[in-house]
């Protein structure tokens, strides 16, 4: 832009007097020097006629001029024409759109009768021997993962921290990276020890802070000193205080009154021929000696008040006024009228100080007899591997509790001003103790695979959501503008929230254990599943490596995003055959990475990344599997068994006596009495 109105300014300049306002096409204007100029066509062929002179200001506007893309700051190489800019953002590369949906997905309560513990752990057995998983376990798995990931250890478990010199030096050198500083005392006194003990520690004074708090507390210090100053030597020189005080002043007094500052100023002047006239007896400066009890005398009381409180810092910094005078030397604004006193008696006896509340914490007839004695932990008969807690479960268990009831576990509560709840809760892990960035994923790096998660999932709300709520989840992954809707509809409007009993059916005695499960729908175009797995490039063959070269960019033509993401990965040849189709079918993102300097300072910068979506081939309508249905599996169910009855159990009343020899009419007796 700066460019651009620089070349118009100048050739706004150069414009003749005719042609400044001349928009005509048919303009007949004779050419003559400094007024008029010839009347030209486009040399892009846009169709516009021009005066000479404006042709530079014409290709600002031109239509056929071409230009980078809008998105050229986001990654996007494409150069056209100005006005084919706007039908190029719908397949601009570089046009993404990030999937903000979030769901919420809870840890397995492990006290409900009816949660399905037995059916994760027979999963969990199954899935070695597997290549395809069920769909709710899959994307249960992988959010623990991204849940893994993001708790961390320090904030439910700090007595377990590791405390390492190394890395508190490698934090503080990141935060001097990142621009901080030190706050340090703002005593002149102390500059130099504190640097050196900065200095010692590993952390980096800031001097332009320093500077800047010297200027704002210098006028503060002089006056402290010189206050000082006078009370360490009263006696000896009594003119060398003031001298002292004029001269602090004249130094920084940003230009009061001229009589006070032409004295300061010949104070400060040493060895000067006439010393200067001797005002500290009738000057009217803060630093003058009795300076108030003559302008009580020569002021109006309002006038008095005023230089008080203009000058109440200066009097007192110089000894003039007390910080706490006596009763009979109080400072009166004026005429005020008094107001009274009024004390109110806000505190309240605590509950448990009653005698009748608190007679059980005395009364020991009351309480139930007890006797001290010490135990161990083999009184419990407990094994040597129960002593260690599980860390998934554990670290689970103590967000969840601090996100639902708002606390942390066993923490100490108030009851009243006598007593406190202390609540201690110990943790015992083979894994402790902990780094201070260790995440729940690098504990659990060795151990088993176990689910900790439930397989339905929730909708956000407006308690529990991503900026408070550690187990929401976000969907994140970017597509292309044209892609977005696509993603939206098949993905979490079709599968996800329809996958529990719906898009997904399970064995109605899936609480017991049993893990089977049928996909109900399918798409409708074609015979399909929809399968999760991370990696569809591993196992098999490349057996398409053979064929030519034309041939493979052909058939690579027809397959969606994200088997062409996958299909980059078998080997070179095909990465080479994918990396073709970047331009048509790829978007371009920026990814931010941290460079780190020798010195320590480090930077982020942005690097454009080619890349294909997740999406898979667009689904527009879906119907019903030729499957059958779920209670064809109960006939061989293992954990389904029928309960037989052979004896008559008698109905509701079908006895001729209730009670206490109460004779009530039966419904055989009824039936009896009609025929």
């Amino acid at each position: 832009l700066s460019n651009q109105s620089h070349r118009s300014r100048a050739s706004k300049v150069r414009q003749h007097v005719h042609c400044d306002s001349c928009y005509s096409r048919r303009c007949r204007t004779r050419v003559e020097v400094s007024v008029s100029c010839a009347v030209i066509p486009c040399r892009l062929h846009c169709g516009a006629l021009f005066h000479l002179c404006k042709e530079e200001d014409h290709l600002l506007l031109c239509p056929n001029v071409r230009v980078p893309c809008l998105n050229a700051e986001y990654g996007c190489p494409v150069h056209l024409a100005r006005s084919s800019r706007a039908a190029h953002l719908q397949v601009c590369p570089a046009s993404v759109v990030s999937c903000s949906m979030e769901w919420l997905r809870w840890p397995t309560d492990t006290t409900n009768p009816h949660s399905n513990i037995a059916l994760q752990e027979n999963v969990m057995k199954e899935i070695k021997g597997q290549d395809e998983v069920a769909l709710d376990f899959a994307m249960a798995l992988v959010d623990q993962s991204d849940l893994y990931s993001r708790l961390k250890m320090n904030p439910l478990y700090p007595e377990l921290m590791d405390e390492e010199e190394e890395e508190i030096k490698e934090e503080r050198k990141e935060e001097i990276a990142m621009g901080g500083f030190v706050k340090n005392n703002l005593c002149e006194n102390n500059f130099e020890g504190t640097e050196q003990k900065s200095v010692e520690q590993g952390m980096v004074l800031r001097k332009d802070k320093w500077n800047l708090s010297d200027m704002m507390f210098s006028m503060e210090r002089g006056g402290c000193a010189v206050a000082q100053a006078n009370l360490d030597n009263p006696k000896q020189n009594p003119n060398s205080g003031d001298k002292g005080k004029r001269q602090s002043q004249s130094e920084r007094q940003e230009g009061g009154e001229r009589e006070t500052s032409a004295e300061q100023k010949g104070l400060t002047k040493e060895g000067a021929n006439c010393p200067p006239a001797d005002t500290s007896k009738t000057g009217q400066a803060p630093w003058h000696e009795g300076v108030l009890e003559r302008l009580g005398q020569e002021l109006s009381p309002q006038e008095y008040n005023m230089y008080v409180v203009h000058h109440g810092r200066m009097l007192l910094a110089f000894g003039q006024i007390e910080a706490c005078t006596p009763r009979e030397k109080d400072f009166v604004y004026g005429n005020l009228e008094p107001i009274p006193v009024q004390s109110l008696r806000s505190f309240k006896v605590p509950d448990s100080y009653h005698y009748r509340r608190r007679v059980h914490l005395y009364d020991t007839a009351a309480r139930a007899q007890s006797k001290p004695c010490g135990v161990d932990t083999s009184d419990l008969g407990a094994n040597e591997d129960d002593w260690y807690s599980d860390e998934a479960a554990v670290t689970l268990l103590g967000y969840a509790e601090r996100e639902v009831m708002g606390h942390k576990i066993s923490e100490s509560k108030a009851a009243d001003g006598l007593y406190v709840d202390i609540g201690t809760q110990t943790h015992s892990f083979c894994s402790a103790p902990f780094k201070r960035k260790t995440t729940l994923a690098e504990v659990m790096v060795d151990r088993p695979l176990k689910l900790h998660l439930q397989l339905q999932t929730e909708s956000v709300n407006s308690r529990h959501n991503r900026a408070s709520c550690a187990f929401t989840f976000l969907c994140g992954h970017t597509f292309h503008r044209r892609e977005f809707a696509t993603h939206v509809r098949n993905v979490h409007c079709d599968i996800q929230t329809c996958l529990s009993g719906w898009f997904e059916q399970r064995c109605p005695l899936a609480y017991l254990g049993c893990t089977y499960s049928q996909k109900r729908f399918q798409p409708s175009t074609h015979q399909a599943t929809i399968v999760y797995k991370d990696d569809l490039a591993g196992g098999g063959g490349d057996s398409l490596s053979s064929l030519p070269y034309e041939v493979l960019c052909h058939m690579a033509s027809f397959l969606d995003s994200l088997s062409l993401s996958q299909l980059a990965l078998v080997s070179r040849l095909m990465r080479q055959v994918v990396s073709s189709l970047l331009q048509d079918r790829g978007m371009v993102t920026l990814r931010w990475e941290r460079k780190t300097y020798s010195h320590g300072g480090a930077k982020w910068r942005a690097k454009p990344v080619w890349e294909f979506s997740r999406l898979f081939s667009s689904v527009d309508s879906w119907h019903m599997a030729d499957i059958p249905p779920i209670s064809a599996h109960l006939k061989v169910c293992p954990y389904y068994e029928a309960s037989v009855r052979c004896e008559p159990v008698p109905l509701p009343s079908m006895r001729k006596k209730v009670g206490c020899s109460q004779e009530r009419v039966s419904l055989v007796n009824l039936f009896a009495g009609k025929r």
